[in-house]
């Protein structure tokens, strides 16, 4: 039943994001209110469109947050992977079921260790472009 569901929503989350499906939805509402004339601008003809976007907009929110669900944990799984295999610290590995204040902290902690690192690479760029210009000026005194 549930591969069933996925696949189903899958596939109805991969149709209603056509460009194809815009388009019906653009000549749904156009006819809608071309027809609004003929009907006198009825309560019924109003009701028509009114109960027919909240239908599908109430059954829309269950099958695009299932598909969310699932491609973020599938993506989820694979950064924890890429950290497991890589050099990269064991830490994050699941940090998606971590507390708000625990993420702050975590991501306090990566924040300091960039700006330490753009220090680091920067002194390293100053002092290519001191040696750089010191090597020209050795040239120039020859």
């Amino acid at each position: 039943m549930e591969r069933l569901f996925d696949s189903f929503a899958n596939a109805v989350a991969r149709w209603t994001g056509s460009p194809a499906t815009f388009l019906i939805c653009v000549i749904v509402v156009v006819a809608w209110a071309v027809a609004g004339p003929f009907f006198g601008f009825s309560e019924t003809w109003q009701l028509v469109i009114n109960t027919g976007t909240t239908i599908v907009t109430f059954l829309m929110v269950f099958l695009i947050q299932n598909t969310q669900n699932r491609d973020s944990a599938a993506l989820q799984t694979k950064l924890d992977e890429l950290i497991r295999t890589s050099d990269a610290e064991d830490d994050f590995i699941g940090i998606e079921r971590l507390t708000d204040k625990e993420l702050i902290a975590l991501h306090a902690r990566c924040e300091d260790a960039a700006k330490q690192s753009q220090a680091t690479l920067a002194k390293a760029q100053a002092e290519r472009r001191r040696r750089g210009h010191a090597g020209m000026e050795a040239e120039r005194l020859k």
